[in-house]
C-alpha cells in the first residue's frame, strides 16, 4: 500500500521536478514526464493548503481590542 503523500513531499518533489526541467538536457519524451510530475505535485501541493484554510481559524480583534476566534473565510456581516 502506497504511503499518503505530505504536503512538504509533494512540495520537495515540485521543486526537484523544477530544478532538473531547468537545467534542460533531457530528451523530450523525459522532460515531458518531468513536467506531468511537477504538475501532479503542484495539484496536490494546491490541495492541501486549501485543506488546511479551511480549518484555519484567524483572530479577529474586536473594537475593544480583545480578539475572538474565528473560522476562516467566515462572512463577518453574519448576525
Amino acid at each position: 500500500m502506497a504511503e499518503k503523500m505530505t504536503f512538504e513531499k509533494a512540495l520537495k518533489n515540485l521543486e526537484e521536478a523544477v530544478a532538473r526541467l531547468e537545467k534542460g538536457h533531457m530528451p523530450l519524451d523525459e522532460a515531458l514526464d518531468c513536467f506531468e510530475a511537477g504538475v501532479q505535485s503542484a495539484n496536490l501541493c494546491r490541495k492541501k493548503l486549501q485543506a488546511v484554510e479551511t480549518r484555519i481559524e484567524t483572530l479577529m480583534k474586536k473594537v475593544d481590542g480583545s480578539l475572538v476566534a474565528e473560522p476562516f473565510g467566515q462572512d463577518q456581516n453574519q448576525d
